[in-house]
C-alpha cells in the first residue's frame, strides 16, 4: 500500500513552502525516520523524515512553491 508524502505545516502561520531538495532519488529506497527532503519556509530550512520505508516515487519537482498538504510523492 502506497503512503503519500505531503508537504507538512511546520509553523503556526505556514501556508506554503518551497521543496528545496529531495534527499532520496526517484526510485530510490526511503527509510522510515530518515531524512527524505528539505523544505524551505519563510523562516527556515528543515529536513523532513520519511513516513514509511519503501520505494520513492517523486511527483513534484524541487525549486517550486507548494501549499501545505500538497502530495509531493509516494512511498510504495
Amino acid at each position: 500500500m502506497a503512503v503519500d508524502i505531503i508537504l507538512p505545516k511546520l509553523g503556526f502561520s505556514m501556508t506554503e513552502g518551497q521543496l528545496a531538495e529531495w534527499l532520496v532519488a526517484d526510485g530510490g529506497q526511503a527509510v522510515e525516520g530518515e531524512p527524505l527532503f528539505s523544505l524551505e519556509s519563510d523562516k527556515s530550512v528543515n529536513e523532513v523524515e520519511a513516513p514509511a520505508s519503501g520505494t520513492l516515487r517523486i511527483l513534484k519537482q524541487t525549486g517550486e512553491m507548494y501549499e501545505v498538504g500538497t502530495i509531493l510523492g509516494t512511498i510504495e
